[in-house]
């Protein structure tokens, strides 16, 4: 018997992904979500006059949504304009240490070999060949499978894929066997960035982690209009396709009846039967009763310990001068151990923090588009306890203090004009039972992956989708997630 009714709480990718594919195969699907408009971390905030993309702000894993538009007759192409970049980030240490990675490998190659020598650019390529056999050892059966345990993985790579699995280092750190690849600390640091990529530490996540470069190399695309249209095209394709989307509307209880999902009901008191439930929320706001105590049970619960970092963001419109921006720039730290130790032993936000920049109004070879002031994304980690202590103006005017003297330390002056600031306790607030962390579980230890719920929950009639959830953080990640929740819906109510 086929689902009469589902209810997708949470517009983010992961619930659009669900809605989309569900209502294109003619269930009736109500999406509830507490925003005035559909993203979730994929968000826009405002900096004067201007929309800042605030959450993510590339997309990797075309294939993803390549895929998901065709399931549903539709044309990524048709649907998006997307360009794909030739420079994928710039790399400073100070104001005449500087290091650009492409797409294109050998440019890479030939990059580091200048930067650092002949000697770490053959490590580069020994290091990039690991990186394109560990995804390709995960991409069928960890990333686009349902949640495996680590026998079933072994399973579903079979005998063959035994060596390839203990080839892909699930024992080893990431920072560990970027020691083994690499004697100049700065590409040590550089490439143990990834794993902030999910929220962690490159001190106590795997080094199966090093797959982002592969996915990297394999494509980045920008997207014209910004991040913020793949959410408006996704939800108004699914409104297309029958889906029905209410904004400003607060889900705080999943009713369960009979040991299985039976309707959910509202902030207002409205309550609506459902035939089953996709939560597209951080799996911590189940387990913690936000939506009601009838599936807190549903996924264990989180630990504050095996939180992912949050972040202070700053969106801004600015003025800029004195160091060549690319769409993305990263300004790092002297000293990276002691600034994950800042983030993880002293929870606080790190006395020299690593700062991302995404300038919105350049392309990737650093040329802007408009004339004046331009639009930035500022971003450094911080600790995810936004649920424990306010961020005082204070502290996070300090903080300010100390991102912008990392930046004029590498030769970049900024003059904000507008500007709005994001605390770990806005996070929380936005996204709640969190205490900030952006992407989950934070992906320590070999097997943090599997501690991720799966789509399917305790509870019959209740699915998990979302960053928080399988295969983990990340727009093509979220979307896989919501593909993977409609797939085990579809089969739980016999409509495969």
């Amino acid at each position: 018997m086929g689902a009469n009714r589902v209810a997708v709480i949470g517009a983010g990718i992961g619930g659009l992904a669900t809605a989309l594919e569900l209502s294109a195969r003619g269930i009736e699907v109500l999406v509830f979500e507490r925003a005035a408009a559909p993203g979730g971390k994929m968000r826009e905030a405002s900096a004067g006059i201007a929309r800042v993309d605030a959450g993510p702000t590339v997309l990797t894993m075309r294939w993803v949504f390549d895929e998901l538009f065709e399931a549903v007759g539709a044309s990524l192409t048709d649907a998006l304009t997307l360009r794909g970049v030739d420079t994928l980030a710039r790399h400073a240490w100070n104001d005449s240490e500087r290091l650009d990675l492409y797409a294109d490998e050998s440019q890479s190659i030939d990059a580091i070999g200048t930067f650092a020598g002949a000697t770490e650019a053959r490590a580069y390529r020994a290091f990039a060949d690991r990186a394109r056999r560990v995804y390709r050892t995960l991409e069928g059966p960890f990333i686009r499978a349902s949640r495996p345990s680590p026998l079933e993985l072994t399973r579903r790579a079979g005998w063959s894929g035994l060596n390839d699995l203990w080839r892909i280092s699930p024992f080893t750190t990431l920072a560990r066997a970027l020691g083994q690849h690499f004697r100049d600390p700065r590409l040590r640091q550089l490439f143990g960035r990834y794993a902030t990529y999910c929220g962690s530490s490159p001190f106590h996540a795997p080094a199966t982690l090093m797959l982002v470069a592969h996915v990297e190399r394999e494509g980045v695309w920008l997207v014209e209009g910004g991040m913020h249209r793949i959410a408006q095209v996704l939800a108004r394709l699914a409104v297309d396709r029958g889906a029905s989307i209410r904004y400003g509307a607060d889900v705080t209880d999943v009713h369960v009846e009979g040991g299985k999902v039976a309707a959910i009901v509202l902030a207002t008191g409205e309550r609506l039967a459902v035939d089953a439930v996709v939560v597209n929320a951080d799996a911590a706001a189940v387990a913690s009763g936000k939506l009601g105590p009838g599936i807190a049970r549903a996924v264990p619960a989180i630990p504050r310990a095996a939180r992912s970092l949050s972040a202070m963001t700053w969106t801004c419109m600015a003025k800029t001068a004195g160091f060549p921006l690319t769409r993305h720039t990263v300004f790092f730290s002297r000293d990276y151990p002691a600034e994950f130790e800042d983030l993880l032993r002293h929870d606080r936000v790190p006395a020299e923090p690593t700062v991302y920049v995404c300038a919105q109004d350049r392309d990737d070879h650093g040329v802007l588009s408009t004339t004046g002031a331009e639009r930035l994304l500022c971003l450094v980690n911080a600790p995810p306890s936004g649920d424990v202590r306010r961020f005082e103006p204070l502290e996070t005017a300090q903080c300010e203090a100390r991102m912008f003297a990392m930046l004029a330390r590498c030769g970049l002056q900024v003059e904000p004009r507008h500007k709005v600031v994001t605390t770990p306790a806005d996070f929380e607030r936005l996204f709640p039972a969190t205490g900030g962390a952006l992407y989950g579980r934070a992906s320590h230890g070999w097997a943090a992956s599997f501690r991720r719920p799966g789509a399917r929950t305790r509870v019959p009639g209740l699915y998990l989708a979302g960053g928080s959830v399988h295969p983990g953080p990340g727009v093509p990640m979220a979307a896989l997630s919501g593909r993977l929740a409609s797939r085990a819906l579809l089969e739980d109510f016999g409509a495969l």
